[in-house]
């Protein structure tokens, strides 16, 4: 956008990424702001009011487009879904009416597609820690090697699609009082945009294939294409060191993080008819 003289966005970057120096440089370097959490529930709830009202002010008055993730975290199995309490922040500096506060905010999902997900096996390993142990929580030095993987690690290639605005489709919702309603509708519709645009490489098509047990996509690979998934997620298998290693567990979970995208895509297409 930089190069095509186009305005640049603003980044919302939630204050537990900034752990580090080098990536509170990286972030001051990026337009980023910052956003507060695990704060007192008082201060907390302050600092979501004026987070609101800064993303406000920033798109409807300054005509500044800002880029915010859609939830909290990563989706560990690449199941992306829209988190309603985001959307109720960004709704917040109009309390009166949620809709035409998300309307003027002119909503435009976009979907980013990595050839490969760097952090593929961290995300595994975190799995099977909170399956075998629900209080588990990352400590600092899993913050790091995740940041550090994610931002240096190979992705091979990217793939960046702007869906389409979303307020044709809030307006179907005219008239709408629920709150409650009207944000799980619009979480709705902007999941669904963002599983339409999803770029498949040649290894989405063979996950899905393999978490499904089908030949659905066997037009889109050969035995070699699918030999090579099987040794890359053997090579990443072999990067997670934890105690029980439930390897059939983890294979799962790494295969679903490439198949998901084809399966949710496959459900949105199939809601569209």
């Amino acid at each position: 956008m930089f190069l095509n003289r186009r305005e640049t966005v603003e980044v919302a970057v939630g204050d537990n990424l900034l752990i580090i120096p080098w990536v509170a440089d990286i972030v001051r370097l990026n337009k980023s702001f910052i956003v507060r959490r695990n704060l007192p529930i008082k201060q907390l709830l302050e600092n979501i009011q004026h987070l609101s009202e800064y993303i406000s002010q920033t798109v409807i008055e300054r005509n500044q487009s800002i880029w915010i993730a859609q939830r909290e975290g990563r989706a560990k199995d690449a199941d992306d879904r829209t988190q309603i309490s985001v959307l109720k922040m960004l709704s917040l500096y109009d309390k009166s009416n949620s809709l035409e506060a998300l309307k003027r905010l002119n909503i435009i999902p976009l979907t980013l597609s990595y050839e490969y997900d760097p952090c593929d096996y961290l995300k595994a390993k975190e799995s099977q820690l909170k399956r075998d142990d629900h209080d588990f929580k990352k400590n600092f030095f899993d913050d790091v090697e995740n940041m550090k993987t994610g931002i240096m690690g190979y992705k091979g290639r990217i793939h960046l699609q702007f869906g389409r605005p979303i307020n044709d489709s809030l307006e179907k919702m005219e008239g709408e009082t629920n709150k409650s309603i009207v944000l799980a509708n619009a979480a709705a519709i902007i999941d669904k945009e963002m599983h339409l645009n999803y770029h498949f490489f040649t290894h989405n098509y063979i996950a899905y294939d393999l978490m499904t047990d089908t030949h659905t996509f066997a037009n889109k690979y050969n035995i070699v294409d699918r030999h090579n998934f099987e040794k890359y997620i053997s090579k990443q298998m072999d990067k997670i060191e934890i105690e029980n290693k439930d390897e059939d567990y983890l294979r799962t979970k790494l295969v679903q993080m490439y198949g998901n995208m084809v399966k949710n895509y496959l459900e949105a297409r199939e809601s569209e008819s």
